[in-house]
């Protein structure tokens, strides 16, 4: 699906969507606890979907009514069950580790680039504690085995989500297990968001730079919890009002949010844009904006809201710590400089970020969202600041954390034809 945006966003209200990396954890939590769970999510997605779909698959009772998850958690483990992740690195990472937790002796497949996204740490950690992985084919994994207790290595300078994944797995291994990393912890907010997800279930983690200690619990159940506002894809919302002259209020965010992307509120205000926070609110309107030095290594997500802004920022933006970001859905360094490029930016490629001369309008064109959602809804912001029209391929990448990313543009003045 490709859209043409005609005209863009004006600015106004748009409500915040439930964070999907919370999601994600939350429902792990609720199947492995000792009753059901009521989880409050009204948005769905295709990662959530994917997460729900696995816990199925391996017995645990899941429904969602259009407002709220009710989970009813695993109590026959399915043995031999297929976990299809479709294109979800938490999926995969957090569930590998659960799975063989509950010795599930499963399959998991994998589609699009998550086949090639790393995994092998993670895999080697599984191996030196019971479990063996292997790849008949290209696009799935084979667990096999019980995964033990112990210390688990890895190197901080990988995924957290490796790290994620073994805490939730710990409380059902006996005795205490520790998560050892060496190294740097890249993106640790989302090992907080872990460890506040398991806090819900009434389970305890003793942390500290570089150890994370579990011992083996029950989880809890909450009875109902809530999935709070996503950050990640408000910044989209944000960074357009930044670069608008009416501006755009987001409602429905904690501001003390164990999310390291409400970052974006601080990022803003040193680029210049007004930021007020009010509640659960937050307004941004264009400022005299200007380009900023920042490292993303925590906050890696926020780099293509953060690049539309600086795309239209006065001066230059350098972008460091991003590496990474050249294993999700796209080479985002590579893609983000592509598309901004295309609608007339000034975008320089690193190796390990990007460097960006902002100018004061874009001409528009077409950018190619390479299948990658955040691409998309980076040049949807972009678009802002464009003279002439912007065409999205692909634009239908969006689904995989935010399907209504199109209606809510809508909903903020946007003009859109679908060709």
């Amino acid at each position: 699906m490709n859209i043409v945006i005609k005209s863009p966003l004006k600015g106004g209200e748009i409500q915040a969507i439930p964070s999907k990396s919370q999601a994600h954890r939350l429902l792990i939590c609720a199947a492995l606890a000792d009753g059901p769970t009521q989880i409050e999510c009204a948005f769905l997605s295709e990662d959530i979907e994917a997460t729900a779909d696995c816990l199925r698959a391996l017995g645990a009772g899941i429904v969602h009514d259009g407002a709220r998850f009710s989970v009813q958690p695993i109590r026959n483990v399915n043995k031999g069950a297929v976990l299809r992740c479709r294109e979800s690195g938490s999926t995969l990472r957090f569930l590998l580790p659960v799975a063989a937790a509950l010795g599930a002796d499963c399959r998991f497949l994998l589609e699009g680039r998550l086949a090639q996204r790393p995994q092998g740490p993670l895999l080697s950690v599984l191996a030196a504690h019971g479990c063996t992985v292997t790849a008949p084919e290209p696009s799935v994994l084979e667990l096999r085995g019980q995964l033990c207790g112990g210390d688990f290595m890895l190197p901080g300078g990988v995924s957290s989500q490796f790290v994620s994944g073994l805490l939730m797995a710990a409380p059902l291994l006996p005795g205490f297990s520790g998560v050892r990393v060496s190294g740097l912890l890249q993106s640790r907010p989302y090992v907080k968001l872990t460890i506040h997800a398991l806090r819900t279930f009434q389970i305890t983690v003793q942390a500290s730079e570089q150890v994370f200690e579990v011992q083996n619990s029950i989880f809890k159940t909450p009875g109902n919890c809530t999935v709070e506002g996503d950050w990640s894809n408000a910044a989209f919302w944000l960074c357009a009002g930044a670069l608008s002259d009416r501006g755009i209020v987001c409602k429905g965010l904690n501001l003390y949010s164990t999310q390291g992307d409400r970052e974006i509120v601080e990022l803003l205000r040193q680029m210049g844009a007004r930021v007020q926070e009010n509640g659960g609110c937050v307004s941004v309107d264009r400022g005299n904006l200007r380009g900023i030095r920042v490292n993303v290594s925590d906050i890696p997500d926020l780099v293509p809201a953060l690049a539309a802004v600086a795309a239209l920022a006065e001066g230059e933006t350098q972008i460091d710590g991003a590496e990474r970001l050249r294993l999700k859905e796209s080479d985002r360094l590579r893609t983000v400089a592509q598309a901004l490029t295309a609608l007339g930016g000034s975008v320089r490629e690193l190796e390990n970020g990007l460097r960006i001369t902002g100018k004061p309008d874009l001409y528009g064109g077409r950018a190619d969202a390479c299948g990658d959602h955040r691409i998309a809804m980076m040049a949807a912001a972009a678009a802002v600041g464009c003279r002439g029209p912007v065409t999205v391929l692909g634009a239908q990448a969006v689904n995989k954390s935010y399907p209504a990313f199109w209606q809510h543009y809508v909903q903020l003045g946007g003009q859109l034809e679908e060709i």
